[in-house]
């Protein structure tokens, strides 16, 4: 019986994967006098109408909150870790963007942390001036010409681009911690839920009011994601200028 050779190493299939996605990226072009390049925007839509039913039966949707989600000293302490759990996967795709420098702050910071920061639910590491620079391989893909693709809506993940996609594919991959054995990764997998909690309630104020506040909560989200991930990679937004000579004297 033929088998897929692909699927014979976990590696090699979500490297498969990742590369059947970005060639669809790079299909995915942008409509002509589109502001976003969205051609899925009624499916995305029709995801992010569930991804918002889910958040507000998990986080609830009182609006001021009578009380946060977590006390703040532990939805602070729960974002530090899971920021800390993805320092090594940003290590290596600094390495990957040629960017060594960033390589070994990054390495610095993540040694400080773990150690000095109790695994780190604690950032003593920024207070040293030690910042993260972060980094994914969707970036690395930008930095090696990938183009972006269409925008998408993930059910629970929430927004990203057919790039970012297969960026978070291939981060999988990547990721040091996830050679751990059985017993250790389910730790991990716990770790990066607190993490995500605790950044949900560390940014609760902000994230609601795109969510419950806005007149379309998901254009908000769309313009807010790319602005976000553009800012990341280098990208200059185009802004128009009412004042500006369209003729450039």
């Amino acid at each position: 019986m033929f088998r897929n050779p692909l699927s014979q190493t976990p590696g090699a299939g979500l490297l498969g994967l990742a590369a059947l996605l970005l060639g669809l990226s790079a299909c995915t072009r942008p409509q002509p006098g589109a502001e976003f390049n969205d051609p899925y925007e009624a499916q995305n839509r029709a995801v992010h109408a569930e991804n918002v039913q889910l958040d507000s039966l998990v986080f609830g949707r009182e609006h001021p909150r009578k009380r946060p989600i977590l006390p703040a000293p532990i939805a602070r302490s729960l974002s530090n870790a899971g920021d800390n759990l993805g320092m090594p996967s940003a290590v290596v795709n600094n390495l990957l963007q040629g960017k060594p420098g960033p390589a070994l702050q990054d390495t610095l910071r993540f040694a400080i942390n773990t150690t000095i920061g109790i695994g780190g639910l604690f950032d003593p590491a920024s207070a040293m001036g030690i910042e993260a620079v972060d980094a994914d391989f969707g970036q690395t893909l930008h930095v090696w010409g990938a183009p972006e693709g269409a925008f998408l809506v993930l059910p629970v993940a929430g927004p990203t681009t057919e790039r970012d996609l297969a960026g978070s594919v291939v981060d999988v991959f990547l990721d040091p911690f996830n050679a751990l054995g059985k017993p250790e990764r389910y730790y991990l997998i716990a770790g990066r839920i607190g993490g995500a909690v605790g950044f949900r309630s560390a940014n609760s104020e902000l994230i609601d009011s795109i969510l419950y506040e806005s007149a379309d909560s998901y254009a908000q989200m769309r313009l807010i994601y790319l602005q976000y991930r553009h800012n990341k990679l280098g990208i200059e937004e185009e802004v128009f200028d009412p004042y500006a000579d369209p003729y450039g004297q």
